[in-house]
């Protein structure tokens, strides 16, 4: 893996995770399921530009079936995920996110028939003792949703874990900008309606909020993508961590988020179980 490999890596991380930090800004301002119709709807839209700039070749009808069952999916992870981004700190959402590499393994396991060996089992107790480090101090303060935003956290990572044993499957044979379209474009159809029953008038500051988080998430799943096309994903896997670092730094400087030592300790464990999976 080259240097230029890593950083582009890097910088898809950053990319998204400053996505996240707008998106918990604006849902801040903005019922929950309108800011998350915005944030594709404007995905949708960089998407669309980027496609017709790189003209790709039409998707098969196998990698339109593929494309078209992930989207339910990309709707459920979105909405649980930054449903737990909107109740807590940015830092652990993104923490509890690393689980999902343990939860591919063992769906791998039972989905494609993939081997489970005992770095699986034991990466999964790694990661669910760091998830009960992590947030045993604000279930037990009794903070105002902090329980129901850790189960949304869970369930991201399980939906995503779904949702990449899917893309295993077409990720190799389709362009990535026709993957980042149907990712953006379909949820934000999905979305449609059930934004508009809670509507409310945006000036044009927010407008421009949620293009630039289209923007920085199209940028960072095309960056990202990238990379992994030029290097082998257990190779690239420690630098999906960095997210932590970013997710701290902004969680501070935006939201006076101050994340306990124990999401940290944590984080540690966590990482340590999904590092043993991608070695694995």
């Amino acid at each position: 893996m080259t240097w230029s490999t890593a950083l582009r890596a890097a910088l898809g991380i950053a990319l998204l995770t400053a996505m996240d930090a707008v998106l918990k800004g604006q849902m801040h301002k903005h019922p929950f399921v309108l800011a998350l119709f915005m944030r594709f709807a404007m995905g949708g839209l960089c998407a669309l530009v980027v496609l017709a700039i790189a003209r790709p070749a039409r998707p098969t009808r196998d990698s339109l079936i593929g494309n078209l069952a992930r989207i339910p999916l990309v709707v459920l992870t979105a909405g649980s995920f930054f449903y737990s981004v909107s109740v807590l700190p940015l830092a652990e959402a993104l923490t509890l996110s690393f689980l999902a590499p343990v939860f591919v393994a063992l769906l791998g396991g039972l989905l494609l028939k993939e081997k489970i060996d005992k770095r699986v089992l034991q990466a999964l107790a790694f990661g669910l003792a760091g998830m009960l480090v992590m947030v045993w101090p604000r279930l037990q303060g009794h903070v105002s949703g902090a329980g129901l935003g850790v189960a949304a956290a869970l369930f991201s990572a399980v939906s995503y874990a779904f949702n990449l044993i899917l893309l295993r499957r077409i990720a190799m044979r389709e362009h990535p900008t026709v993957i980042v379209a149907f990712q953006n474009v379909g949820p934000a159809l999905c979305l449609a309606i059930p934004a508009a029953t809670v509507f409310v008038p945006m000036a044009a500051i927010d407008l421009a909020i949620y293009l630039g988080a289209g923007i920085l998430g199209v940028a960072g799943h095309l960056t990202l993508t990238s990379a992994y096309a030029r290097a082998a994903a257990s190779k690239l896997a420690a630098i999906e961590y960095t997210a932590l670092i970013w997710a701290s730094l902004l969680g501070f400087h935006l939201f006076g988020e101050v994340p306990l030592y124990t999401t940290y300790a944590g984080a540690v464990l966590i990482v340590a179980g999904a590092v043993a999976v991608s070695r694995r």
